[in-house]
């Protein structure tokens, strides 16, 4: 399973259930990886999207304890057994895991890769992921150039977890 994230130099994804900024080449990055895919994402994630509505040319899953939740076009499931069910009936490879906080925090120990945008810039921000600089089971296997948008300096990084 795939984590896919832009993150600041504080590993902050959010604030006020927005993305922290837009950048053109990470929203084409994004779509180049998961169009044709599986995205699981929590409900405030979907609710973040234009009109609500799911991710097109993908299966999108929502993670959400709201048992009454409806959401057009969408695969709803309300635990994490339930979601690790569901995801059984698709490749580990099309999976990827689009958020928010929590959703990432639950899944990360189910994940192998993640694609990480570093932003090189600290947002005001509200809702966070660990660190993978910090944990010993995750490494970098590759690393873009610097790219720059405007004054932001960025990085796309691929990190995978350490075999134990």
């Amino acid at each position: 399973m795939n984590l896919i994230v832009a993150v600041d130099k504080n590993w902050a994804i959010g604030n006020k259930n927005e993305l922290l900024v837009n950048i053109p080449r990470d929203k084409k990055f994004f779509r180049e990886m998961t169009t044709g895919k599986v995205v699981v994402m929590g409900r405030k994630t979907l609710e973040s999207f234009p009109n609500g509505m799911p991710l097109p040319n993908r299966i999108n899953i929502v993670l959400t304890k709201n048992k009454n939740y409806k959401a057009k076009g969408t695969i709803l499931v309300h635990s994490l057994e339930e979601l690790l069910e569901e995801l059984k009936k698709y490749d580990k490879e099309d999976i990827y895991v689009i958020g928010g906080g929590t959703v990432y925090e639950q899944l990360l120990p189910y994940c192998s890769t993640a694609h990480v945008t570093k932003i090189d810039h600290a947002f005001e921000a509200d809702t966070y992921i660990p660190n993978l600089d910090e944990c010993p089971e995750w490494k970098i296997t590759a690393e873009s150039d610097e790219q720059t948008y405007f004054d932001l300096e960025y990085y796309f990084l691929q990190y995978e977890r350490k075999n134990s």
